[in-house]
């Protein structure tokens, strides 16, 4: 039989104990348990089963369930989530064209696929960020990043305000644990430990005994990381005032002409919910002198490279009030001119052909350069001139100008290089009504459901072919159309986004956050000193040293041999190990 301490260690538990205890109850050993108690028990065990089977389990009730909703809400998991949820959610506006960005893209994607862009539509693909369900997953990040940050702010200033922890009694047990001996005395090596520990930026715990340390550095790892998460949640913010404040307007300006920045101006305007269109869009002008484009032709014809796009850059004059002198200024790509508030960019360039049609007796009714959309990488354009002043019927002339004209054998009338080399129009006319039941129509095409195409005599369709400078009479004694030039229209776009510069900055805080709790340790370092002199007439000290990371640290011992080398060094000019590493 196996021998027992008689004073076992306080809380100690050990087999051999409950087996001995066993054994000692009533004399009962296994298998000598009388058949009617084992019958009692085996009743005991079914009647706790039972009651167990009937416990009923408390509702949430409404209340209830509220504070469980708002706890799934506002944790980190869903945070998170949700923020991967934003990320999918703004794909589709990286793949397909958006209003806010290129309306011509749009316009242009929907002739190339007019099954499929209705459905997209319905689904806000050109409208992503605009879109409820978008600004539902917005909304319910904000709500829950507020929520999950807010009561961790909270936190962490109460653990700036406490300090460091009391001292541990046991510096062995912590992770990185040291002991030398100074040939100091203690004064002069806690004194040398305070003033390392605060050069390196550690806070000191008030009350501790005269011969002991504690403190702990590295706070701003956490505040690092605070302050991501409420620059995150400013960027939300600031996006989402540049949206209820902000507003975009788009406009077609060829050269030659001017734009004046009243609400009825522009071709398209979007305005956020709180922005009055009447107060808050500047009064400012502006006149397009010249657009220059330039394409790539320094290479062989073949190339893929052979017309491309180098460079634009619109020549304006501008002024800000009605009042104010004119300026000169330049907009080029990603160099926007600043006016009113807003910013000018310059997205889209094309064609604007300027014809005049007269009629018989020699009247002008139509002396416009109309703006034509390109096709093509070739700038194969196409568009549509309304001639709303001819009588008895109103005219519509629809067809393709071609900057470099050409005939393809195969695909009829092209373009052989984006730069107006040899412009010509090629054109059909329509005679009836341009705007029927006052529907409004796309500057860029003609709706010719209810007008009748003209015809020669020898009723075949008429097909019109100008070239720069040239004159054709319509058939029917209808009038003349002459094509008098091709300048150039530039698409621009202007944008009033007052959250772009709170969001540039919560961006660059952001940044700075996520630095500091990438490359701070929070760290605890406890040092105890006591005198090892024994009667020696040299003072020599005892130095405990523990650290204690929070999270994983692989670099917490060298930080703890480091503090100890400085303390060694401000205290005394050689150490002894005298302890475990």
């Amino acid at each position: 039989m196996a021998k027992t301490s008689d004073n076992p260690e306080p809380g100690a538990f050990r087999v051999d104990d409950a087996a001995h205890g066993e054994a000692s109850m009533g004399g009962a050993a296994r298998g000598d348990v009388p058949r009617d108690d084992a019958a009692d028990a085996d009743s005991t065990k079914t009647s706790s089963r039972d009651d167990r089977a009937t416990v009923t389990q408390p509702r949430l009730g409404f209340l209830g369930g509220l504070r469980w909703f708002w706890r799934q809400l506002t944790s980190m998991r869903t945070a998170l989530f949700l923020l991967l949820l934003v990320a999918v959610g703004a794909v589709p506006g990286s793949i397909f064209p958006q209003h806010s960005i290129d309306e011509q893209r749009v316009t242009q994607y929907r002739l190339d696929h007019p099954d499929l862009a209705p459905w997209l539509d319905r689904l806000g693909m050109f409208n992503v960020y605009s879109s409820p369900w978008f600004a539902a997953i917005y909304l319910l990040l904000t709500v829950s990043l507020v929520g999950c940050i807010i009561p961790r702010v909270r936190v962490h200033y109460k653990a700036m305000r406490q300090g460091p922890p009391a001292m541990p009694r046991r510096l062995s047990r912590l992770p990185a644990h040291r002991e030398v001996t100074l040939e100091a005395t203690p004064e002069q090596v806690i004194a040398a430990t305070r003033t390392v520990l605060r050069r390196k930026r550690f806070a000191l715990r008030k009350g501790t005994g005269e011969f002991e340390v504690a403190s702990e550095g590295g706070m701003l790892r956490e505040t690092g990381n605070l302050l991501f998460h409420l620059s995150l949640i400013g960027i939300i913010v600031s996006v989402a005032a540049g949206h209820v404040w902000g507003w975009r307007g788009d406009v077609i300006v060829p050269e030659g002409s001017g734009f004046a920045s009243t609400p009825s101006r522009y071709d398209t305007l979007k305005l956020g919910p709180w922005v009055d269109a009447e107060q808050d869009i500047p009064d400012w002008a502006l006149k397009m002198n010249t657009l220059k484009v330039t394409f790539e032709s320094n290479v062989d014809p073949t190339s893929s490279q052979w017309g491309q796009p180098r460079d634009f850059t619109a020549d304006v004059d501008y002024r800000e009030s009605a009042n104010s002198a004119w300026k000169k200024d330049t907009i080029k790509v990603n160099h926007p001119l600043k006016v009113g508030g807003g910013e000018v960019y310059l997205l889209g360039n094309g064609y604007a052909p300027k014809i005049t049609f007269k009629d018989a007796k020699g009247n002008v009714l139509y002396d416009e350069s109309t703006p034509f959309l390109s096709i093509d990488n070739k700038y194969k354009s196409t568009g549509a001139f309304k001639i709303s002043g001819a009588s008895p019927k109103q005219i519509g002339l629809t067809g393709f100008f071609l900057p470099t004209a050409y005939l393809d054998p195969n695909l009829g009338p092209s373009s052989a290089f984006p730069d107006a080399k040899a412009p010509a129009l090629y054109l059909t006319a329509f005679t009836g009504d341009l705007y029927p039941n006052g529907r409004p129509q796309s500057v860029f095409s003609l709706d010719t459901g209810t007008m009748t195409q003209l015809k020669d005599e020898k009723g075949q369709p008429v097909r019109l072919q100008l070239a720069l400078g040239q004159t054709v009479q319509l058939p029917n004694n209808l009038g003349s159309v002459t094509f008098d030039a091709a300048p150039r229209w530039a698409g621009l776009s202007i944008r009033h986004d007052p959250g772009k510069g709170p969001a540039l900055l919560f961006s660059v805080l952001a940044l700075a956050g996520l630095v500091l709790s990438l490359t701070i340790r929070r760290r605890r370092v406890f040092v105890r000193v006591r005198s090892a002199t024994d009667g020696d007439t040299d003072a020599r000290t005892v130095v405990e040293i523990g650290g204690l990371a929070k999270g994983e640290d692989p670099r917490l011992a060298l930080a703890v041999d480091d503090i100890l080398e400085r303390i060694s060094r401000a205290a005394a000019p050689t150490t002894k190990t005298t302890g475990k590493a």
